[in-house]
């Protein structure tokens, strides 16, 4: 039995309710930074499976073709024909127009060290991902493609770069790419959404350890960066106050909503035409990329009228609604029996991505608040999406304090910039697996 996608939509505010509620309920979880969506959406995910694992057999469809709900996220043309998209697309779009919308260039200038770490850390991890992944295929007698699939092409990548790139595997030699692919992304988007914010929260708290033993009364987030002690229970995100905030902006949410809505459809032609020119880059690209000249065009004016408190309002509500309605549909049991050589490569790499931002790139950045919440969202990105590190990123800081520049440099830098990195990384490496077939 398939239920309709929609009821994923219906669903998605009352899971994130329980989210809300099983993460005030057991602190352990809040304190260790897991999202709401991630709690609601997974939680609901195991309940699933154990009515599966009794014998009721059901899955959910994640596309639909209603043109109203389709129109914005497809260009007209191909929009006439009614085509099937991600139930989430919509969600996934609107939150990456507001990451550039809510981009001042200057901060992101500011970047500096943060965003050059962020960058060439991101290339080396996806090198090392691809050099592992083929090392230990070969190791297992399995084909060195499947050690890129399960690398930088669906870890640092996820499911849109698998997606644009399957083709390519799929002419050398790797027939089921695309399945593959996205059997991968699933896995790592699954483990960013559980691992990136539990990571931040163990870097700060080692960081704040010994500083406060050397404060003796100061506790260790005053320690750290000047912020009030975490309480017991740690604060907790809560999405009806976030809906409730932007609808009592009234007419400036309404027009900001507009905006957004504006750049999302603009931004379909955009990747339609990025597409065109051979461009293998996600689906958010065009959205993103006009959001960022919007908000540099507004800023470069001295214009004021384009307010981040309302745009970053907007994401907050896009996002744990496209999370859990992501989160929500895994079946668990499809991805526990992933094949065994596919399972290890990527747990390999997994473990390797964590080790990396928390070993190399906390380090990097000066083991401070920032550098752990950015190194938290480079684990989100690197094993899951932009959108997981996001969310690992918020609740981190709702418990921590603030990080300004890692909220602003780790969103453009994990959604777009190391895309444009990632293909000629994903071109040297298929190149290389060839050399090694006819060898």
């Amino acid at each position: 039995m398939t239920l309709s996608p929609w009821c994923l939509l219906l669903l998605a505010v009352p899971l994130l309710l329980l989210g809300q509620l099983l993460l005030r309920r057991v602190p352990l979880l809040a304190r260790g930074s897991i999202p709401v969506p991630v709690a609601g959406g997974l939680l609901f995910a195991l309940a699933c499976l154990l009515l599966r694992s009794a014998g009721l057999e059901f899955s959910f469809a994640t596309k639909v073709s209603a043109g109203w709900w389709t129109w914005l996220v497809t260009p007209d043309h191909e929009w006439l024909a009614r085509p099937a998209k991600s139930l989430n697309l919509p969600l996934l779009v609107g939150f990456f127009t507001c990451v550039g919308l809510a981009a001042p260039l200057r901060l992101l200038a500011s970047g500096g060290r943060m965003l050059l770490v962020l960058l060439l850390g991101t290339l080396l991890l996806a090198l090392l991902q691809n050099t592992v992944g083929m090392a230990l295929a070969s190791a297992l007698g399995a084909p060195a493609l499947l050690g890129v699939l399960c690398g930088s092409l669906t870890l640092v990548g996820g499911h849109g770069t698998a997606l644009g790139f399957a083709p390519r595997f799929e002419q050398a030699g790797m027939a089921a790419a695309a399945t593959i692919g996205a059997s991968a992304a699933t896995v790592g988007l699954l483990a960013g959404a559980l691992l990136a914010g539990p990571l931040g929260a163990w870097m700060l708290r080692r960081r704040m350890a010994p500083a406060a033993r050397a404060h003796g009364s100061a506790t260790g987030a005053e320690a750290a960066g000047g912020t009030a002690s975490v309480p017991a229970r740690p604060p907790v995100a809560d999405f009806l106050a976030d809906a409730r905030a932007l609808a009592g902006m009234g007419r400036n949410a309404l027009l900001h909503l507009l905006l957004v809505a504006a750049c999302i459809k603009a931004g379909a032609w955009i990747s339609f035409g990025l597409d065109q020119l051979g461009a293998t880059l996600p689906a958010y690209m065009g959205a993103l990329l006009l959001g960022f000249a919007v908000r540099a065009a507004h800023d470069a004016a001295g214009a004021g009228w384009l307010r981040g408190d309302t745009v970053n309002r907007i994401a907050a509500v896009l996002l744990p609604l496209f999370l859990v309605v992501t989160l929500a549909p895994l079946n668990l049991g499809e991805l526990a029996g992933v094949a065994g050589p596919m399972l290890l490569i990527l747990g390999v790499n997994i473990a390797l991505t964590l080790a990396f931002a928390a070993c190399i790139v906390f380090p990097l950045l000066g083991r401070d608040r920032e550098a752990a919440v950015a190194a938290a969202g480079l684990a989100g990105f690197g094993i899951g999406s932009t959108a997981t590190a996001v969310a690992a990123m918020d609740a981190i800081t709702r418990q921590y304090g603030p990080a300004p520049r890692a909220a602003t440099i780790v969103p453009p830098c994990g959604g777009f910039l190391i895309d444009l990195g990632n293909a000629p990384v994903l071109g040297f490496y298929l190149y290389l697996s060839s050399v090694i077939l006819t060898t």
